[in-house]
């Protein structure tokens, strides 16, 4: 006969422990220190097994039974209950392990194998201003994009909006490390893009958005000027170099059979000489630009003497020409969109990034990187941004 609250409530204690029986596999446990305990019997695999779902009265008849139903349920579909009562409990004590702060700090001491000290130290202290605090003891697995949001208001409300955006890039780094690792699934930062305010002052303008991107490449293809103006404006955001290393170029330094773009020390801002790998689509502008300027010294010469490179306005002029605004983009901001997009969208190793937009780059002994570091990785890379750009363009 099924239990009743009140022969529970009468079940007093005995000199050992004993059972009265529910129905369906569910029995209370009455103890001598009169605890009185729910108990769940079934079998699995051919044996007995046990499972606790509580004590009386704080788990009350209704819901003890309500509890035996939900086990007999995972019973039908083939699942231990006990076995998965395991399973769930180790999933919550990792969680609690691998919080955002712990996760981070491992993701730091990764980086600082291949970043200069520097570069760890400002990120670190970051982290530790601007994120540990809101953040760190949270499971990393746990954290959504409205809560990272609020974390961010707060450096957003002291007025340090750049260091806001800079978070924001450095906590998606350590979610989809946190993902590859398998301590999380998704990555929240990601769906922040454009909710932080914008930076006003001091930067290059520069489109990250991949739509506006293609809108932009689109823009740049259909420039109706000189020929070689149009070139320079189709590779600028392939190379993503310095305006003045661009607009500089020599042809000696291009060489079309191993398909690299060698600009020297002395046209270089770090007085070191660069190396650019050329990819398929660059190649091809510079085939068809040689056949227009390839006798003299400059890829893109002045209209006015070949004997002199394109001047300091050619590019942003053609490009207002074309309707894109200063606002918008500058020469320099390609540099800013390949970096941003690389990262975020194309997920490429930020120190190969930074080798290629010749930036100081330092190896853990403090020296720095010859220009051929990574050279393979980043021939793979320049290639698949021209492809994506290509894809961008072709989808507006």
């Amino acid at each position: 006969m099924p239990l009743t609250d009140t022969a529970i409530r009468k079940a007093k204690p005995k000199s050992k422990p004993y059972k009265l029986s529910d129905s369906k596999g569910l029995y209370l446990l009455v103890t001598p220190n009169g605890g009185k305990w729910w108990r769940f019997r079934y079998r699995y695999a051919g044996k007995e097994k046990l499972l606790s779902l509580g004590t009386y009265p704080d788990v009350a008849l209704k819901v003890a039974r309500d509890r035996r139903d939900q086990e007999r349920r995972k019973l039908a579909d083939r699942i231990d209950p006990a076995i998965n009562r395991k399973a769930v409990k180790d999933a919550w004590l990792g969680n609690q392990a691998n919080t955002f702060e712990i996760v981070a700090r491992e993701w730091l001491a990764q980086k600082a194998k291949i970043w200069a000290p520097s570069n760890t130290i400002k990120t670190t202290r970051r982290l530790e201003i601007d994120a540990f605090p809101w953040l760190g003891s949270r499971p990393i697995a746990d954290i959504t994009a409205p809560e990272l949001l609020a974390a961010l208001r707060k450096t957003e409300a002291r007025g340090a909006l750049g260091t806001a955006h800079r978070v924001l890039q450095t906590a998606g780094q350590i979610f989809r490390y946190a993902i590859a690792t398998g301590r999380a699934t998704r990555d929240p930062a990601a769906d922040l893009r454009g909710a932080l305010q914008p930076v006003k002052g001091g930067h290059f303008a520069a489109v990250t958005e991949p739509k506006a991107i293609g809108a932009l490449l689109s823009a740049l293809y259909d420039y109706q000027g000189s020929h070689v103006t149009r070139s320079a404006l189709r590779l600028a955001p392939l190379v993503f170099v310095r305006p003045g290393e661009l607009r500089q170029a020599e042809w000696k330094e291009i060489n079309f059979e191993t398909a690299e773009w060698n600009i020297p020390a002395a046209r270089m801002k770090m007085r070191e000489p660069h190396l650019v790998p050329l990819s398929r689509q660059a190649i091809e502008i510079l085939k068809e630009l040689h056949l227009s300027t390839g006798r003299g010294r400059f890829l893109f010469p002045s209209p006015i003497s070949n004997l002199r490179a394109m001047s300091d306005n050619a590019i942003l002029t053609a490009m207002r020409r074309s309707g894109i605004s200063k606002n918008e983009m500058t020469g320099h901001g390609f540099r800013a969109m390949a970096r941003t997009v690389l990262d975020e969208v194309l997920h490429v190793r930020p120190d190969y990034i930074e080798h290629q937009l010749a930036h100081a780059v330092r190896d853990p002994n403090g020296r720095a990187y010859n220009r051929t570091a990574h050279l393979p990785e980043r021939r793979k890379m320049m290639q698949q941004w021209a492809d994506y750009l290509d894809e961008l363009r072709e989808a507006k």
